[in-house]
């Protein structure tokens, strides 16, 4: 199974916010769609970092009450593993198990493609592994022939 396989079925929408705006508008954007990380991009597109539900904890440690006075850009992540839509799943959630990141931006030709998360990567997962074992079982139990 491949990255864009799992893009299909949940979609390429990916929330953005840009560098100059605080991270204070960061995490109403994050609780109006539900979700754990925002891609940081330019008026152009480009990707420059990504926001975290992770990095605004780190800021609210200790700078709780500047909330609305701290640009995005000078509290995400910079340095991005970015992932292809033609990636096999295994190895994309190898990755992310490995640097222990949650949520994986998909660039095609330059363009980002999507985003996909922990979550998706380990649903598209289970699902292929469910789908074998059925298969397997019905095989063994006779329903399809040789």
């Amino acid at each position: 199974m491949k990255v864009k396989d799992i893009l299909r079925e949940k979609g390429s929408a990916v929330h953005t916010i840009g560098p100059d705006a605080f991270i204070a508008d960061a995490i109403q954007v994050l609780n109006k769609h539900k979700i754990g990380a925002l891609l940081v991009v330019d008026e152009a597109g480009t990707i420059l970092g990504i926001l975290t539900e992770r990095d605004i904890l780190r800021v609210c440690e200790t700078k709780a009450l500047q909330l609305g006075q701290i640009p995005v850009r000078q509290e995400m992540t910079k340095d991005l593993l970015i992932g292809l839509p033609d990636d096999d799943v295994n190895y994309v959630m190898s990755i992310m198990t490995q640097k222990r990141i949650r949520h994986f931006p998909i660039v095609s030709e330059g363009r980002l493609a999507g985003m996909v998360s922990i979550g998706d990567v380990t649903k598209a997962r289970l699902d292929q592994a469910e789908f074998e074992a059925r298969h397997l079982y019905d095989y063994i139990t006779g329903k399809y022939p040789a």
